[in-house]
């Protein structure tokens, strides 16, 4: 008889799932503390920070959100997954793998309501687009935002640019000052390709003009039409993008779960 020991190998935690699950994460956790910080120096250079109640002064939508949640969100599930995976801290995998879960939930949830409620989703566009409007001249993120996806879009308001009555420096009232009135933003001017610098006067008393004579000087679609328009033309490719993130997220949660397995396995075999 042998005098020799067999020595059986026991369960493992798998390196390569805990150092990818760690490498994926802690891109995130990076790309999140950067949208925070641009979302946040945005808000210092503003004076938010210095007067929190001014974020609800504003009656358009603050860009600088967009920064913010979306930071705060990278951060949070990066900060979790990376740790968790690091440490091999199951709590922290879990609520990595459950956030992420209902992230997907809710983009999930959203999708199949925008595609059965299309209509309510279109007016409540023409809703959102309407008292941004309104709010242009009041913060310049906001207003920086709304020309970019005019000129993007070459579009001018929700439905057409006299839309741009609802904004106190651009209706055409009898009582408005403003050089602007009976104008467009700059954005709404169909681009001329020898100018190099933009014309910002190009949108002044525009709309005095008959609705022909505006089509040769600004554009005269509105932006809910044309985005409607360019998800049609894009669909694959939205699709696919959407498809892209989703995959992402199923596979992060694979990989935790995975992870947390294993650890659970190494944890029962002492």
């Amino acid at each position: 008889m042998s005098g020799k020991h067999q020595h059986f190998k026991g369960p493992e935690v798998s390196c390569c799932v805990k150092y990818f699950l760690f490498g994926f994460n802690i891109v995130f956790w990076l790309l999140g503390a950067a949208f925070l910080a641009i979302g946040l120096w945005a808000w210092a250079e503003k004076g938010v920070l210095s007067n929190i109640s001014s974020i609800t002064d504003l009656g358009g939508f603050d860009p600088v959100w967009l920064f913010i949640v979306t930071g705060a969100v990278m951060f949070v599930l990066g900060f979790a997954g990376c740790i968790g995976a690091l440490r091999e801290n199951t709590t922290l995998l879990k609520f990595f793998s459950v956030f992420l879960g209902l992230i997907f939930f809710l983009e999930l949830t959203a999708g199949i309501l925008a595609f059965v409620f299309k209509d309510w989703i279109k007016d409540q566009l023409n809703f959102f687009i309407n008292n941004n409007v309104k709010a242009y001249r009041d913060d310049i993120d906001l207003q920086n935002l709304i020309d970019f996806a005019q000129e993007y879009w070459s579009c001018c308001g929700a439905h057409g640019p006299n839309d741009w009555n609802l904004n106190i420096y651009f209706n055409c009232t009898d009582s408005n000052p403003s050089r602007e009135r009976c104008g467009v933003p700059f954005s709404c001017c169909v681009k001329d390709p020898a100018e190099d610098v933009p014309n910002t006067q190009c949108g002044y008393d525009v709309r005095l003009k008959l609705e022909l004579e505006q089509q040769s000087y600004i554009y005269t679609k509105g932006c809910v039409g044309q985005f409607e328009k360019w998800l049609q033309d894009n669909l694959i490719v939205v699709a696919g993008v959407f498809v892209a993130i989703a995959l992402l997220q199923i596979f992060g949660i694979c990989l935790a779960q995975n992870l947390v397995s294993d650890i659970k396995a190494v944890k029962a075999n002492w």
